[in-house]
């Protein structure tokens, strides 16, 4: 068995799932129509067969009542016609008794048993005048036994008539099966055979925005095939979002560093001709050239940890918020000096901790504390603020500055997207994007939003 499975698996991988879907289904309307006809044939056998031994009881049982009175004899022989009687005859125990006139039907030794009582009552077949013939051998007295005998020709002749059409309907049966199971893998296999064509068209056009249609239906109804398609359409528009964020990050980077670079280029040119330079001007260029490459460095790393989607397990370890919130908060003062940052811990929280990359987290609340230093006015406050509301930690940072206009509120953690006020301050535009994505790797939510009384309010909520 193992073997010919061997042999077959091969066979059965090289064929299209098509052939063998419509095999598998021809096979089984195959199965089913043979089956049925074989049963058919064994059910119209016997039905006919026991039609026959019943004609041959009721013969047997009439002459029985006809020839009570009689001794051993041939009561009918006519039977070689088929509308005329069963032949018929009355067989004695002792072939002693037997008539002087020949037996027409074959009497046996088990015909004299049944005739002395020790035998039962048994169907048998012969050749009667050329013809075959079935008899029935039954007691009829105390030493005696009757038989009747039929011409059987006709059931055979009919037995193959049956034969021979349900072998054309069970044919037929097979052929429509093959129809019905192309027809099945074909109108089943559709949805697949889009989905094949979508996925070579876009991989031979590497055009995401291409979807398969769907069949129109009731929602919640759709077949495995059907919601296979809009799994697939999910999984085209998730990838055509990121090919576009993908297309856009070169864009706006290639952007964003063209700038710098030209004035990198710029004031190393100028500095190539320090002889022609005041000191003044050589100190001015060379603070200038030291700038831009910070500028230049602090973009690529943000670049770099952009394109990171998860945090290193093994640098994972458990952070307390309050902590580190102290900790950013004391970096932004030396930052900013003409900002005052106030930090507020509620007692609850102050032991808390969650589980986190300690520098990630330490990036992401700097972020959000230079973002709210660079909009606020000088001297003026922000405020970080660490509570514990049910279920969550939640750090807020909260500015005094112009806040967030609506139009910006729904893009302020897209890259390199810098509102119109912030367009002259300096910045890459990815601060609050890197923050974001921090954010989602540890499992938090980061919202912005306007604050009463003007400002912008950034809410981080870590899980419990």
């Amino acid at each position: 068995m193992s073997g010919r499975r061997g042999l077959g698996a091969p066979w059965r991988r090289r064929r299209p799932l098509r052939t063998r879907l419509a095999l598998a289904a021809s096979a089984a309307v195959a199965l089913v129509a043979v089956g049925v006809c074989t049963a058919a044939f064994v059910i119209i056998r016997y039905a006919m067969g026991h039609q026959l031994e019943l004609n041959l009881t009721q013969s047997a049982t009439l002459v029985m009542q006809q020839n009570r009175g009689e001794g051993p004899s041939v009561v009918a022989g006519e039977c070689r016609y088929l509308a005329a009687p069963a032949c018929s005859q009355i067989v004695p125990a002792d072939p002693a008794a037997d008539p002087s006139r020949p037996y027409l039907l074959p009497v046996t030794d088990a015909t004299r048993e049944v005739a002395a009582g020790r035998h039962a009552a048994y169907y048998s077949e012969f050749t009667l005048h050329g013809r075959p013939a079935r008899m029935l051998t039954q007691h009829f007295r105390d030493g005696m036994a009757v038989q009747v005998a039929l011409r059987a020709d006709t059931v055979e002749k009919g037995v193959r008539q049956a034969a021979w059409m349900l072998t054309a309907v069970g044919g037929a049966g097979v052929l429509l099966a093959a129809a019905l199971g192309y027809w099945v893998s074909r109108t089943g296999l559709a949805p697949v055979a889009r989905l094949t064509a979508a996925a070579e068209r876009i991989a031979a056009t590497r055009d995401a925005g291409h979807r398969i249609e769907l069949p129109a239906g009731p929602p919640g109804r759709e077949d495995e095939l059907t919601r296979l398609a809009a799994s697939f359409n999910t999984m085209l528009g998730e990838l055509e979002q990121s090919v576009t964020a993908q297309r856009r990050l070169v864009a706006d980077a290639s952007h964003e560093l063209r700038t710098p670079l030209t004035a990198l280029r710029t004031n190393a040119e100028l500095l190539a001709r320090a002889d022609r330079l005041t000191e003044a001007q050589r100190d001015r260029a060379s603070a200038a050239l030291g700038r831009q490459l910070r500028e230049v460095t602090t973009l690529v790393n943000d670049l770099i940890e952009l394109a990171r989607d998860e945090e290193p397990q093994p640098l994972v370890e458990e952070v307390r918020p309050a902590a580190l919130l102290e900790h950013a908060a004391a970096a932004a003062r030396e930052h900013w000096p003409a900002i005052a940052f106030t930090v507020r811990t509620d007692a609850r929280a102050a032991a808390d901790s969650v589980p986190g990359v300690p520098a990630r987290l330490a990036r992401l609340l700097s972020n959000l504390l230079d973002n709210a230093a660079k909009f606020s006015p000088p001297g003026g406050p922000v405020e970080a603020e660490l509570t514990a509301p049910p279920g969550a930690l939640e750090i807020t940072v909260r500015d005094h500055g112009p806040g967030i206009a609506a139009e910006d509120l729904p893009h302020v953690f897209d890259r390199f997207y810098r509102a119109r006020a912030a367009r002259t301050l300096p910045g890459s535009g990815l601060g609050l994007a890197m923050a974001r994505q921090i954010a989602r790797a540890h499992r938090a939510e980061l919202t912005a939003e306007r604050a009463p009384g003007g400002g912008a309010l950034f809410r981080l909520r870590f899980p419990r």
